[in-house]
């Protein structure tokens, strides 16, 4: 499967070729999907994400054993995993004796290493966290020549009315 000629991310070809831009993700996805509803040739359409930025929201407190407890669960789907894959050429009730055992083990070694893991940093990093990457534009730009036909159509396709707010009725 081919895509044709390669993306240019350049900003002078992306600045005459931007259809137009969006503040969220989901706005410029409804914009093509207007441009889909109106039989524009999609396929010469990209969403391109500027001006990145990684937000980093912290969770909670991570303690010693916090981090032992997690990775306990870890280790006891991996140790379920090696259970269910030795037990595929067993039988009887050896098969049970199999899952459970890799369930233990794999827990036991989790916390192990967990434990251990979060003791060598020596406190330096005594929280949990979740990364999320997230622009702050979003821009539609045309492929081979087609941004002036993807504006007009956008400038003429009928917007969707936003949602209302729960509770409320337009």
């Amino acid at each position: 499967m081919t895509f044709g000629e390669p993306i240019r991310l350049d900003p002078i070809h992306a600045a005459w070729n931007t259809v137009a831009s969006f503040g969220t993700y989901e706005e410029a996805q409804e914009a093509v999907d207007r441009l889909s509803d109106a039989g524009f040739p999609v396929e010469n359409i990209d969403i391109i994400g500027s001006d990145l930025r990684l937000v980093e929201r912290v969770t909670g407190r991570l303690t010693k054993g916090g981090a032992a407890a997690a990775g306990a669960a870890s280790g006891a789907w991996f140790g379920l995993f090696i259970g269910l894959l030795v037990g595929l050429f067993t039988s009887g009730p050896v098969w049970l004796g199999l899952i459970v055992g890799g369930l233990a083990i794999g827990a036991v070694w989790g916390a192990v290493f967990g434990f251990v893991g979060h003791a060598a940093t020596g406190g330096r990093r005594d929280f949990a966290s979740k990364r999320t990457l997230t622009a702050t534009r979003y821009d539609i730009v045309a492929r081979g020549g087609h941004a002036d036909e993807a504006r007009q159509v956008l400038n003429t396709a009928a917007p969707v009315a936003p949602a209302a707010p729960a509770g409320q009725s337009v």
